[in-house]
Protein backbone atom coordinates (compact mmCIF):
# COMPACT_ATOMS: atom_id res chain seq x y z
CA UNK A 1 0.00 0.00 0.00
CA UNK A 2 1.45 3.35 -1.08
CA UNK A 3 0.86 6.01 1.58
CA UNK A 4 0.67 9.74 0.90
CA UNK A 5 1.06 12.19 3.83
CA UNK A 6 -1.11 15.30 4.19
CA UNK A 7 2.12 17.31 4.19
CA UNK A 8 5.72 16.13 3.82
CA UNK A 9 7.91 18.16 6.16
CA UNK A 10 10.88 15.87 5.59
CA UNK A 11 11.29 16.95 1.95
CA UNK A 12 11.65 20.61 2.91
CA UNK A 13 13.98 19.78 5.77
CA UNK A 14 16.30 18.00 3.36
CA UNK A 15 16.30 20.95 0.95
CA UNK A 16 17.50 23.44 3.58
CA UNK A 17 19.45 21.10 5.91
CA UNK A 18 22.97 22.33 5.06
CA UNK A 19 22.03 26.00 5.14
CA UNK A 20 20.20 25.62 8.46
CA UNK A 21 23.06 23.66 10.01
CA UNK A 22 25.54 26.38 9.06
CA UNK A 23 23.26 29.11 10.39
CA UNK A 24 22.64 27.29 13.66
CA UNK A 25 26.37 26.83 14.18
CA UNK A 26 26.73 30.62 13.92
CA UNK A 27 23.99 31.15 16.49
CA UNK A 28 25.60 28.65 18.85
CA UNK A 29 29.01 30.20 18.41
CA UNK A 30 27.66 33.72 19.00
CA UNK A 31 25.24 32.57 21.76
CA UNK A 32 22.73 35.09 20.36
CA UNK A 33 19.70 32.94 21.04
CA UNK A 34 17.18 35.75 21.62
CA UNK A 35 17.08 38.92 19.53
CA UNK A 36 20.23 38.10 17.61
CA UNK A 37 21.21 39.39 14.17
CA UNK A 38 19.48 36.41 12.56
CA UNK A 39 16.10 37.67 13.80
CA UNK A 40 16.72 41.18 12.49
CA UNK A 41 17.83 39.74 9.16
CA UNK A 42 14.71 37.62 8.77
CA UNK A 43 12.41 40.48 9.78
CA UNK A 44 13.95 42.64 7.05
CA UNK A 45 13.76 39.83 4.48
CA UNK A 46 10.12 39.05 5.22
CA UNK A 47 9.17 42.74 5.37
CA UNK A 48 10.61 43.22 1.90
CA UNK A 49 9.05 40.00 0.59
CA UNK A 50 5.57 41.06 1.71
CA UNK A 51 5.98 44.73 0.83
CA UNK A 52 5.24 46.08 4.32
CA UNK A 53 7.01 48.84 6.21
CA UNK A 54 7.77 46.73 9.28
CA UNK A 55 7.94 43.07 10.30
CA UNK A 56 7.92 42.15 13.99
CA UNK A 57 9.02 38.57 14.70
CA UNK A 58 6.92 36.84 17.36
CA UNK A 59 6.56 33.51 19.13
CA UNK A 60 3.46 32.35 17.24
CA UNK A 61 0.58 33.46 15.05
CA UNK A 62 -2.04 33.68 17.82
CA UNK A 63 0.17 36.13 19.71
CA UNK A 64 0.58 38.07 16.47
CA UNK A 65 -3.15 38.78 16.19
CA UNK A 66 -3.49 39.67 19.87
CA UNK A 67 -0.45 41.95 19.86
CA UNK A 68 -1.64 43.66 16.67
CA UNK A 69 -5.03 44.35 18.24
CA UNK A 70 -3.49 45.63 21.47
CA UNK A 71 -1.11 47.88 19.53
CA UNK A 72 -4.15 49.39 17.81
CA UNK A 73 -5.68 50.17 21.19
CA UNK A 74 -8.38 47.51 20.93
CA UNK A 75 -9.59 45.93 24.16
CA UNK A 76 -12.46 45.65 26.62
CA UNK A 77 -15.76 46.94 25.24
CA UNK A 78 -14.64 46.71 21.62
CA UNK A 79 -15.87 44.32 18.92
CA UNK A 80 -13.88 42.61 16.16
CA UNK A 81 -15.64 41.09 13.16
CA UNK A 82 -14.26 37.80 11.83
CA UNK A 83 -15.51 34.78 9.86
CA UNK A 84 -17.20 31.88 11.63
CA UNK A 85 -15.24 29.36 9.54
CA UNK A 86 -11.70 29.89 10.78
CA UNK A 87 -9.30 28.21 13.16
CA UNK A 88 -10.24 29.05 16.74
CA UNK A 89 -7.02 31.06 17.22
CA UNK A 90 -8.51 34.02 15.33
CA UNK A 91 -11.32 34.34 17.87
CA UNK A 92 -9.05 33.39 20.79
CA UNK A 93 -6.72 36.27 20.05
CA UNK A 94 -9.63 38.73 20.06
CA UNK A 95 -10.78 37.44 23.45
CA UNK A 96 -7.24 37.53 24.82
CA UNK A 97 -7.01 41.19 23.83
CA UNK A 98 -10.16 41.79 25.90
CA UNK A 99 -12.46 42.43 22.95
CA UNK A 100 -15.52 40.51 21.75
CA UNK A 101 -15.54 38.38 18.57
CA UNK A 102 -18.46 39.14 16.26
CA UNK A 103 -18.91 36.37 13.69
CA UNK A 104 -20.07 36.53 10.09
CA UNK A 105 -20.67 33.86 7.47
CA UNK A 106 -18.41 32.92 4.58
CA UNK A 107 -19.42 33.75 1.02
CA UNK A 108 -21.50 31.14 -0.81
CA UNK A 109 -19.18 31.11 -3.83
CA UNK A 110 -16.90 28.14 -3.24
CA UNK A 111 -13.98 30.18 -1.87
CA UNK A 112 -14.96 29.93 1.83
CA UNK A 113 -13.69 33.52 2.26
CA UNK A 114 -15.38 36.09 4.50
CA UNK A 115 -18.68 37.50 3.21
CA UNK A 116 -18.14 41.26 2.76
CA UNK A 117 -21.89 41.98 2.83
CA UNK A 118 -22.12 40.07 6.09
CA UNK A 119 -19.39 42.26 7.55
CA UNK A 120 -21.37 45.39 6.69
CA UNK A 121 -24.46 43.97 8.37
CA UNK A 122 -22.52 43.05 11.52
CA UNK A 123 -21.14 46.54 12.20
CA UNK A 124 -22.17 48.19 15.47
CA UNK A 125 -21.00 51.37 17.22
CA UNK A 126 -18.50 49.16 19.11
CA UNK A 127 -16.80 47.75 15.98
CA UNK A 128 -13.10 48.55 16.13
CA UNK A 129 -11.57 45.94 13.83
CA UNK A 130 -12.41 43.71 10.87
CA UNK A 131 -10.30 40.54 10.66
CA UNK A 132 -10.49 38.87 7.24
CA UNK A 133 -8.88 35.44 7.14
CA UNK A 134 -6.83 34.53 4.05
CA UNK A 135 -8.14 31.00 4.13
CA UNK A 136 -6.42 27.89 2.73
CA UNK A 137 -3.87 29.95 0.80
CA UNK A 138 -5.85 32.68 -0.94
CA UNK A 139 -6.46 36.28 0.08
CA UNK A 140 -9.80 37.62 1.24
CA UNK A 141 -11.25 40.62 -0.67
CA UNK A 142 -9.72 43.20 1.66
CA UNK A 143 -10.33 46.00 -0.83
CA UNK A 144 -14.07 45.63 -0.15
CA UNK A 145 -13.52 46.02 3.59
CA UNK A 146 -11.15 49.00 3.70
CA UNK A 147 -13.74 51.65 2.66
CA UNK A 148 -16.14 50.33 5.29
CA UNK A 149 -13.41 50.38 7.94
CA UNK A 150 -12.53 53.97 7.05
CA UNK A 151 -16.19 54.99 7.18
CA UNK A 152 -16.72 53.59 10.69
CA UNK A 153 -13.26 54.35 12.08
CA UNK A 154 -12.12 50.73 12.37
CA UNK A 155 -8.93 48.85 11.49
CA UNK A 156 -8.47 45.98 9.06
CA UNK A 157 -6.23 43.29 10.58
CA UNK A 158 -5.38 40.46 8.18
CA UNK A 159 -5.16 36.93 9.51
CA UNK A 160 -2.50 35.85 7.03
CA UNK A 161 -1.47 32.62 8.79
CA UNK A 162 -2.23 30.46 5.74
CA UNK A 163 -1.17 32.73 2.92
CA UNK A 164 2.60 33.33 2.86
CA UNK A 165 3.35 34.49 -0.69
CA UNK A 166 -0.26 34.80 -1.89
CA UNK A 167 -1.24 37.86 -3.91
CA UNK A 168 -4.47 39.78 -4.42
CA UNK A 169 -4.60 42.13 -7.39
CA UNK A 170 -0.81 42.00 -7.51
CA UNK A 171 -0.20 42.80 -3.83
CA UNK A 172 1.04 40.28 -1.28
CA UNK A 173 -1.30 39.08 1.44
CA UNK A 174 -0.03 40.76 4.57
CA UNK A 175 0.22 44.17 2.90
CA UNK A 176 -3.47 44.63 2.08
CA UNK A 177 -4.82 45.98 5.38
CA UNK A 178 -3.57 48.19 8.20
CA UNK A 179 -1.85 45.36 10.10
CA UNK A 180 -1.35 41.66 9.37
CA UNK A 181 -0.57 38.64 11.52
CA UNK A 182 0.95 35.41 10.32
CA UNK A 183 2.01 32.03 11.68
CA UNK A 184 5.12 30.04 10.86
CA UNK A 185 3.83 26.82 12.41
CA UNK A 186 5.81 23.95 10.83
CA UNK A 187 3.04 22.90 8.43
CA UNK A 188 2.58 26.36 6.90
CA UNK A 189 3.90 27.21 3.42
CA UNK A 190 6.69 29.02 5.28
CA UNK A 191 7.17 26.90 8.38
CA UNK A 192 9.67 26.98 11.23
CA UNK A 193 10.98 24.01 13.22
CA UNK A 194 8.61 24.89 16.05
CA UNK A 195 6.21 27.71 16.85
CA UNK A 196 6.92 31.13 15.35
CA UNK A 197 4.98 34.06 13.92
CA UNK A 198 5.13 37.69 12.88
CA UNK A 199 3.08 40.86 12.59
CA UNK A 200 3.41 43.34 9.73
CA UNK A 201 2.40 46.96 9.24
CA UNK A 202 3.43 50.10 7.44
CA UNK A 203 2.28 52.35 10.31
CA UNK A 204 5.40 53.32 12.24
CA UNK A 205 3.76 53.95 15.63
CA UNK A 206 1.86 50.66 15.49
CA UNK A 207 5.09 48.76 14.75
CA UNK A 208 6.78 50.51 17.69
CA UNK A 209 3.94 49.52 20.04
CA UNK A 210 4.00 45.91 18.82
CA UNK A 211 7.73 45.69 19.50
CA UNK A 212 7.14 46.99 23.03
CA UNK A 213 4.20 44.72 23.80
CA UNK A 214 5.96 41.55 22.62
CA UNK A 215 8.93 42.24 24.91
CA UNK A 216 7.30 42.83 28.31
CA UNK A 217 6.06 46.28 27.27
CA UNK A 218 9.63 47.49 27.23
CA UNK A 219 11.15 49.99 24.79
CA UNK A 220 14.50 49.40 26.49
CA UNK A 221 15.78 47.13 29.25
CA UNK A 222 14.02 47.58 32.62
CA UNK A 223 11.82 50.38 31.32
CA UNK A 224 8.22 49.19 30.97
CA UNK A 225 5.83 51.57 29.24
CA UNK A 226 2.86 49.19 29.00
CA UNK A 227 1.89 45.76 30.33
CA UNK A 228 3.30 43.44 27.71
CA UNK A 229 3.91 39.76 27.07
CA UNK A 230 6.88 37.54 26.30
CA UNK A 231 6.50 36.66 22.62
CA UNK A 232 9.83 36.74 20.81
CA UNK A 233 11.00 34.96 17.67
CA UNK A 234 14.22 33.14 18.56
CA UNK A 235 17.36 33.14 16.46
CA UNK A 236 17.31 29.42 15.63
CA UNK A 237 13.84 29.69 14.10
CA UNK A 238 14.87 32.83 12.21
CA UNK A 239 17.67 30.86 10.53
CA UNK A 240 15.18 28.23 9.36
CA UNK A 241 12.72 30.83 8.09
CA UNK A 242 15.38 32.76 6.17
CA UNK A 243 16.54 29.58 4.43
CA UNK A 244 13.00 28.62 3.48
CA UNK A 245 11.95 32.13 2.44
CA UNK A 246 14.51 32.07 -0.37
CA UNK A 247 12.68 29.05 -1.79
CA UNK A 248 9.10 30.03 -1.01
CA UNK A 249 8.02 31.41 -4.38
CA UNK A 250 9.29 28.28 -6.14
CA UNK A 251 7.58 26.03 -3.59
CA UNK A 252 4.32 27.95 -4.00
CA UNK A 253 4.55 27.59 -7.77
CA UNK A 254 4.85 23.83 -7.28
CA UNK A 255 1.76 23.87 -5.06
CA UNK A 256 -0.17 25.71 -7.78
CA UNK A 257 0.87 23.04 -10.29
CA UNK A 258 -0.31 20.34 -7.88
CA UNK A 259 -3.66 22.10 -7.45
CA UNK A 260 -4.05 22.27 -11.23
CA UNK A 261 -3.41 18.53 -11.42
CA UNK A 262 -6.06 17.84 -8.80
CA UNK A 263 -8.49 20.06 -10.72
CA UNK A 264 -7.85 18.07 -13.90
CA UNK A 265 -8.05 14.67 -12.17
CA UNK A 266 -11.33 15.58 -10.47
CA UNK A 267 -12.88 17.29 -13.48
CA UNK A 268 -16.24 15.74 -14.26
CA UNK A 269 -16.46 14.03 -10.86
CA UNK A 270 -19.80 15.39 -9.67
CA UNK A 271 -19.45 13.77 -6.24
CA UNK A 272 -16.60 16.19 -5.43
CA UNK A 273 -16.97 19.97 -5.34
CA UNK A 274 -13.58 21.46 -6.10
CA UNK A 275 -12.27 24.71 -4.53
CA UNK A 276 -12.65 28.00 -6.38
CA UNK A 277 -10.10 30.79 -6.64
CA UNK A 278 -11.46 34.33 -6.32
CA UNK A 279 -10.72 36.46 -9.43
CA UNK A 280 -7.67 38.64 -8.79
CA UNK A 281 -6.04 36.08 -6.50
CA UNK A 282 -2.77 34.21 -6.89
CA UNK A 283 -3.44 31.20 -4.66
CA UNK A 284 -0.60 29.47 -2.80
CA UNK A 285 -2.62 26.37 -1.87
CA UNK A 286 -1.73 25.94 1.76
CA UNK A 287 -4.59 23.45 1.63
CA UNK A 288 -6.59 21.86 -1.19
CA UNK A 289 -10.08 21.56 0.28
CA UNK A 290 -12.98 19.85 -1.48
CA UNK A 291 -16.58 19.19 -0.43
CA UNK A 292 -17.89 15.62 -0.31
CA UNK A 293 -20.96 13.99 1.19
CA UNK A 294 -20.49 11.49 4.02
CA UNK A 295 -17.18 13.20 4.73
CA UNK A 296 -16.39 11.35 7.95
CA UNK A 297 -16.85 7.94 6.34
CA UNK A 298 -14.83 8.98 3.29
CA UNK A 299 -12.05 10.38 5.48
CA UNK A 300 -11.88 7.18 7.49
CA UNK A 301 -11.51 5.12 4.31
CA UNK A 302 -8.83 7.44 2.93
CA UNK A 303 -6.83 7.25 6.16
CA UNK A 304 -7.20 3.47 6.31
CA UNK A 305 -5.71 3.30 2.81
CA UNK A 306 -2.71 5.41 3.85
CA UNK A 307 -3.93 8.72 2.47
CA UNK A 308 -3.23 11.53 4.93
CA UNK A 309 -6.38 13.55 4.32
CA UNK A 310 -7.75 15.82 7.06
CA UNK A 311 -10.41 18.35 7.99
CA UNK A 312 -10.00 22.13 8.26
CA UNK A 313 -12.18 22.92 10.21
CA UNK A 314 -14.81 20.49 11.55
CA UNK A 315 -17.05 23.05 13.28
CA UNK A 316 -17.53 26.82 12.96
CA UNK A 317 -16.40 28.98 15.89
CA UNK A 318 -19.89 29.50 17.34
CA UNK A 319 -20.45 25.72 17.61
CA UNK A 320 -17.42 25.24 19.88
CA UNK A 321 -17.91 25.06 23.64
CA UNK A 322 -15.21 27.71 24.08
CA UNK A 323 -17.39 30.35 22.39
CA UNK A 324 -20.85 29.21 23.43
CA UNK A 325 -21.00 32.43 25.44
CA UNK A 326 -21.38 34.38 22.20
CA UNK A 327 -24.91 32.89 22.12
CA UNK A 328 -25.24 32.42 18.38
CA UNK A 329 -28.03 30.03 17.48
CA UNK A 330 -27.63 27.06 15.18
CA UNK A 331 -28.37 28.33 11.68
CA UNK A 332 -26.85 31.75 12.32
CA UNK A 333 -24.20 31.16 9.64
CA UNK A 334 -25.83 28.81 7.12
CA UNK A 335 -22.99 28.57 4.58
CA UNK A 336 -20.33 27.79 7.20
CA UNK A 337 -22.65 25.32 8.92
CA UNK A 338 -23.67 23.60 5.68
CA UNK A 339 -20.13 23.19 4.37
CA UNK A 340 -18.35 22.24 7.63
CA UNK A 341 -19.51 18.59 7.62
CA UNK A 342 -18.40 18.24 3.97
CA UNK A 343 -14.92 19.80 4.09
CA UNK A 344 -12.08 17.44 3.18
CA UNK A 345 -8.43 18.47 2.86
CA UNK A 346 -6.46 16.40 0.35
CA UNK A 347 -2.66 15.98 0.59
CA UNK A 348 -0.77 18.88 -0.95
CA UNK A 349 2.82 20.06 -0.58
CA UNK A 350 5.44 21.43 -2.92
CA UNK A 351 7.07 18.05 -3.55
CA UNK A 352 3.94 15.97 -4.12
CA UNK A 353 4.21 13.92 -7.31
CA UNK A 354 1.65 13.25 -10.00
CA UNK A 355 1.74 9.57 -9.07
CA UNK A 356 0.95 10.40 -5.45
CA UNK A 357 -1.96 12.58 -6.52
CA UNK A 358 -3.31 9.87 -8.81
CA UNK A 359 -3.20 7.51 -5.86
CA UNK A 360 -5.11 10.04 -3.70
CA UNK A 361 -7.80 10.56 -6.34
CA UNK A 362 -8.13 6.84 -7.03
CA UNK A 363 -8.70 6.03 -3.36
CA UNK A 364 -11.06 9.01 -3.01
CA UNK A 365 -13.22 7.84 -5.90
CA UNK A 366 -13.33 4.30 -4.49
CA UNK A 367 -14.41 5.70 -1.11
CA UNK A 368 -17.11 7.82 -2.72
CA UNK A 369 -18.37 4.80 -4.64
Amino acid sequence: MTSVPLVDLQAQRTAVADEVAEGWQQVLAQTTFIGGPQVAAFEEQYREFIGAGHCVGLANGTDAIEIALRALGIGVGDECILPANTFIATAEAVSRAGATPVLVDCADDGTFLIDADGVTAAVTPRTRAIIPVHLYGQAAPVELLLPLAERIGAWVVEDAAQSQGARRNGLRAGSLGHVAATSFYPGKNLGAYGDAGAALTSIDEVAERMRMIKDHGSPRKYEHAVVGVNSRLDSLQAVVLSAKLRRLDAWNASRRLAAERYDAMLSGEDRVIRPRTLPGNEHVWHLYVVLVKERDRVLKELNAAGIGAGVHYPVPIHVTSAFASLEYAQGAFPVAERTAPQLLSLPIFAEITEDQQERVVSVLKDALG
